[in-house]
């Protein structure tokens, strides 16, 4: 498993958020970019292990919602989360809708 995970549940239809692109960077430094699975999940996500310190991961929810042809708010959707020393997974879930969003530390 990588140290990084997301998952992405589209709330609007009630289903996963498939083909939907994540990023993870490291201040402006891209480690990894992906889309998500027909499960809304990346689970193979870069590499096994990150220092400690802040980074950033961004859902490319504006794309998503055009190429549904779906009004929406939100270009992307930014998380900014800490690593911690001695951590061995960081799951990163998105809840999203064309004009709101919400996410929480998974497990």
């Amino acid at each position: 498993m990588s140290f990084i995970t997301a998952h992405a549940l589209d709330s609007m239809v009630g289903t996963p958020a498939a083909d939907l692109e994540v990023t993870l960077y490291s201040g402006a430094e891209v480690i990894v970019s992906a889309r998500t699975d027909d499960n809304g999940r990346v689970s193979d996500f870069g590499p096994d292990h990150l220092e400690p310190g802040d980074y950033r991961i961004v859902f490319g929810t504006g794309d998503y919602f055009a190429a549904r042809e779906i009004d929406h708010f939100h270009p992307v959707v930014t998380i900014d989360f800490t690593v911690q020393a001695g951590q061995e997974h960081y799951h990163i879930p998105l809840l999203l809708s064309p004009f709101a969003y919400s996410t929480y530390r998974g497990s």
